[in-house]
């Protein structure tokens, strides 16, 4: 099944990858592809935490997002698309919206790798916090929302961001932290002025940040 990835890093490093727990809470448009691209490099044991379900204004940027899925929980349709993808996979999945009173309670400290792919800046700051103060291994996800390139992406600490209103937000709530331990994805892409305010996205900028992450999990898993 992973022959290929096999012959490029090694069956040693293909075990290593293996035998990692992940947690990525929100599979939306870039924890999806985080999702995608992690199972796909041989996880085979994730969590994954998500309350919504798919709409028909995910089609242009989810990866589960089919006409076929809409109105069915994104966690479900997401194992079953992990399961068809590697059976072997252990799958947990949580239907609901992670708050602040949850971080507690969901051991964080069981993971070797947390995505924080949501949109809440509060939970996404205490989320923070939290890894922080207890030096679990999170990467948060900033904005990738009015953005349309997708090289401009990058992944960096969060004391390095610029160009990005969620990272500057997250920035200064979190100023009596040591933000250069807080990994992020960010980009350095000026985010389009749109009149009404939406979080319009386009489908290449979520992917590739998405996949940005998984490959950085991936490299930080076998030290390359």
């Amino acid at each position: 099944m992973f022959d290929r990835l096999s012959s490029l890093i090694g069956k040693e490093n293909l075990e290593k990858i293996t035998f990692k727990k992940v947690l990525v809470i929100g599979v939306g448009g870039v924890g999806g592809y985080v999702v995608e691209g992690l199972v796909r490099s041989g996880i085979e044991d994730i969590t994954l935490i998500d309350g919504d379900k798919v709409d028909a204004s995910n089609i242009n940027r989810q990866i589960i997002a089919l006409n076929s899925t809409i109105g069915e929980y994104k966690v479900d349709v997401f194992k079953r698309r992990i399961l068809d993808i590697n059976p072997n996979v252990k799958v947990q999945t949580k239907n609901e919206f992670v708050t602040t009173d949850m971080l507690k309670s969901l051991r964080l400290e069981d993971y070797d790798y947390i995505v924080d792919a949501i949109d809440d800046v509060k939970v996404k700051v205490e989320l923070a916090k939290y890894s922080l103060e207890h030096d679990l291994f999170l990467i948060s996800s900033t904005g990738t929302a009015r953005k349309m390139d997708p090289s401009k992406l990058l992944i960096t600490t969060l004391d390095k961001t610029s160009y990005d209103p969620l990272a500057k937000r997250m920035r200064q709530e979190l100023k009596s932290y040591n933000t250069k331990k807080l990994v992020v994805l960010a980009s350095t892409e000026t985010p389009y002025n749109i009149q009404d305010e939406s979080l319009g996205s386009s489908a290449f900028v979520p992917s590739s940040g998405g996949l940005l992450i998984a490959s950085y999990i991936i490299n930080d898993i076998i030290g390359h």
